[in-house]
């Protein structure tokens, strides 16, 4: 057992097996993890595993979804199962989720404030992402646009 152990301690010293030792935890290796680790989660939440038929199951899959996981260490594709009936989001994602609705909040306070959609894409740029086109900040804005309507357009009785 020593030997093994001194073996793999040894592995990043070669070449060859330094990209071996590289490639068991690059991309795929974090694909398999993530997509094991939906598979259980969805697993518990179903009352069933993947193809199993059980008395206990309380809904059923329904395909998938692609999805880029931007890591620390690379983009990840993950296939993100769906159900046929409710939804499901993997735990391990939700931190990203807090960080677009951070990223949301910061464009729609820099068009309450009258920036340029030209500014807000520098400012996108600026966070460390790839940009933000104008149709997709008047997206984000759309919401604001319709409480701002309908605020406008209420009765002033009372």
């Amino acid at each position: 057992m020593t030997g093994a152990v001194m073996g793999l301690n040894a592995l990043p010293e070669k070449t060859s097996d330094a990209d071996m030792l590289r490639e068991m935890v690059g991309p795929c290796a974090r694909r398999f993890a993530a997509e094991r680790l939906m598979a259980l989660e969805v697993g518990a939440l179903t009352g069933a595993g993947y193809g199993e038929k059980t008395p206990e199951r309380l809904a059923q899959r329904n395909g998938c979804r692609e999805r880029d996981w931007h890591t620390r260490a690379g983009t990840v594709e993950l296939r993100i199962p769906k159900l046929r009936k409710g939804s499901w989001f993997p735990g391990f994602l939700e931190p990203r989720r807090m960080a677009e609705k951070a990223l949301t909040a910061v464009i729609e306070e820099a068009y309450v404030q009258g920036i340029s959609t030209r500014s807000v894409d520098d400012l996108v740029k600026a966070v460390g992402m790839d940009g933000i086109s104008k149709s997709q900040v008047s997206r984000l804005c759309g919401e604001i646009d319709e409480k701002v309507q309908g605020f406008l357009n209420r009765p002033l009785e009372g």
